[in-house]
């Protein structure tokens, strides 16, 4: 018999003849990717293939009235469905031009490009146990099995007439045989739904949306329920078909990303939200579009996201409702830091309203790199959602403002206002700005609510996390708590962000016990303040990414060995062994042999330009002695956190 074992974070090698098993990642299989019409050509870059795997992609206009388009690689590109009306297949040439490698090509339609639009756009691979799409051809029988390949039972099927006008059929495991129509508000109810799913087959029958009429084409799409299949270990579940009722919470053991839910026992309209329009730990700011509309979006702030699911608000009270639920991304360990990291600078007042365009961001740290006072570094982050601060030189509750930092797009953070950019008086300032990427072993975030007792904070970061930043949103008077793992006995001690002070003893901070690759605790202290709401910011040593550690100085000159191959692109260093302060730097501003830039977290001060008090070394970063910055006072012990 064939042997395997694990091999490293991303694949599973196989011994003595075996085939290998090869992980399969939510990321590699679906995507939510906000793009602006052009008016003429363009293409959409979502790493999803869908040229050499198949999938199906729907798209639809955010600010304007335009009807829900979707297509898919079995009907072939052009061909249009269109979610909110109950038309028949169409060939529209303008519309989507290509299915790629690597994501889709359009035309100039303004349905999907219109050069005043700007548009989401859901891409569906076919990947066993997460989606499959099928059509067939009826046969008038009144009960027929349609061969599938999602290699699990369906736990939503969502079909279409192509041939003839015919409203788009909803089975739902959680309404069973009562059906539900994509394009109107009914209730669950309609009649001639079939249920005999397998996980080879579906049942059609006729006188319903997925049915069987004589001569009809139709097309199917199929949605996995917790099916597993994916993760290293293939166990890991990235969609769930599943049901409320009123406000509540729902546990889906991963943070969703993408949430379609309708009232199943009341008239509603099925509305898609997702963390790339504002759907937050909050929902405060979270936008929806409707399927069976072709309203523009409007404001939803009815579903909360957590580590684990999502929480319903009261506005579901006393409504039954089902859902379909998508994992967050990314689940693979990165292996590159420019993956996860980026660093950049801004000169000053732009002339136009930038995009950071790092590919990604999740949470972005913005300094300004002269002083001014009552401008401190911000921190800004998708989940906490657009226009929240939160500054680290200060204690207050996080800010909110829609002039503020915004992440309505894939690549990061832009900025409404450019006037944010600009000293007292209008003069520009410049500016660092770093994006880091959520991904597991390197870096997660988590809201939560303190209880003033014990609690265990549930995280995605997938290891132990040896640098926590923690932070109360709504307290007005409220430190910046910090864990280590390097301290003594670290979940009794912490040091303070907004402070120059060396760590500190309050015995049960981070509760009884160290963090687990799953939570992480606290104890009855004010980073768990009854009814107060907390951010927390998780980081991990990642293998040729990121380093976690601590070092003891020399008052001389030292190399930090991280492991990395290119050097350190970041390095956060904080004295811990007695007063320091919190040192940043970054190779956008300069990590070389010479002087090093460098700010401080816990203050507004200037940048500081005139010290070599870091250099670079192809394994992490060398650190030296000098009176400033005091960053390896002989027998001090320093923390750090540097990234690749």
């Amino acid at each position: 018999m064939p042997l395997q074992a694990t091999s490293g974070a991303a694949s599973y090698d196989a011994f003595g003849g075996g085939v290998p098993v090869v992980p399969n990642y939510i990321e590699q299989v679906f995507s939510t990717y906000l793009y602006a019409g052009n008016g003429s050509t363009q293409t959409i870059t979502n790493g999803i293939d869908l040229s050499g795997q198949g999938g199906m992609t729907w798209i639809k206009g955010r600010n304007l009235s335009f009807s829900h388009a979707v297509f898919d690689t079995v009907r072939g590109a052009t061909n249009r469905l269109v979610t909110n009306v109950s038309d028949a297949n169409s060939v529209e040439t303008g519309t989507l031009t290509a299915f790629n490698s690597d994501g889709f090509s359009l035309g100039s339609t303004g349905a999907v490009n219109s050069s005043s639009g700007t548009f989401a756009s859901w891409t569906f691979r076919k990947q066993p146990k997460f989606f499959d799409v099928v059509t067939y051809t009826g046969n008038g029988a009144a009960s027929r099995n349609i061969a599938h390949n999602l290699g699990s039972t369906p736990g939503c099927i969502i079909g279409k007439t192509l041939s003839i006008s015919e409203n788009w059929g909803v089975y739902h495991r959680s309404t069973g045989a009562n059906g539900l129509y994509l394009n109107a508000t009914n209730s669950a109810g309609v009649t001639g739904v079939l249920t005999g799913h397998t996980s080879t087959t579906f049942e059609v029958g006729n006188g319903y949306g997925i049915d069987n009429s004589s001569g009809v084409t139709y097309v199917a799409y199929l949605f996995a329920h917790n099916a597993g299949g994916f993760g290293l270990t293939g166990t890991d579940n990235v969609i769930s078909c599943g049901s409320f009722t009123g406000a509540t919470t729902i546990n889906l053991g991963y943070e969703p990303q993408w949430v379609l839910v309708k009232g199943s026992d009341t008239a509603t309209n099925w509305s898609i939200q997702d963390n790339m329009r504002g759907l937050t730990a909050d929902g405060t700011g979270s936008k929806q579009l409707f399927a069976n509309l072709s309203n523009a979006e409007s404001n939803a702030d009815n579903i909360k996201l957590n580590a684990t699911g999502f929480t319903t608000t009261s506005s579901w009270a006393g409504v039954t409702a089902i859902y379909i639920a998508i994992r967050r991304g990314p689940m693979r360990v990165p292996t590159v830091g420019t993956s996860v990291f980026a660093p950049s600078t801004a000169a000053g007042e732009p002339s136009s309203s930038p995009l950071f365009t790092a590919g990604f961001s999740d949470m972005t740290l913005h300094s300004p790199r002269v002083s001014e006072s009552g401008n401190g570094h911000l921190i800004t982050d998708r989940l906490r959602g657009n226009g929240v601060i939160l500054e680290t030189p200060y204690t207050s509750a996080e800010n909110t403002s829609s002039t503020y930092f915004k992440y309505d797009s894939n690549n990061g953070a832009y900025i409404p206002n450019l006037g944010y950019f600009n000293n007292t008086g209008g003069t520009s300032k410049p500016y660092a700005l770093r994006a880091f990427k959520r991904a597991p072993s390197f870096f997660d975030e988590v809201c939560y609510l303190g209880n003033g007792s014990t609690q265990n904070v549930s995280h995605n970061l997938g290891v132990v996390p040896e640098l926590m930043i923690v932070k109360s949103r709504s307290l007005a008077d409220s430190d910046w708590w910090v864990y280590s793992s390097a301290l003594t006995t670290p979940q009794n001690k912490y040091l303070r962000l907004q402070s120059t002070d060396g760590e500190s003893t309050a015995t049960g901070l981070w509760g009884s016990s160290l963090p687990t690759s799953t939570t992480f605790g606290l104890g009855a202290f004010a980073p768990n303040s009854s009814g107060a709401t907390f951010v927390a910011y998780l980081f991990a040593t990642c293998a040729g990414v990121s380093k976690v550690g601590s070092y003891t100085g020399n008052g001389s000159s030292q190399t930090i060995n991280c492991g990395f191959t290119g050097g350190a692109r970041f390095v956060l260093i904080k004295k811990s062994s007695g007063t320091g302060d919190w040192m940043v730097s970054d190779s956008a501003r300069g990590i070389v042999s010479g002087n090093d830039p460098y700010l401080e977290l816990n203050n507004t001060n200037a940048e500081v330009t005139g010290e070599d008090w870091l250099d670079t070394d192809s394994t992490g970063f060398v650190v030296n002695e000098v009176s400033g910055s005091n960053a390896n006072t002989n027998g001090a012990t320093y923390i750090f956190l540097a990234i690749a």
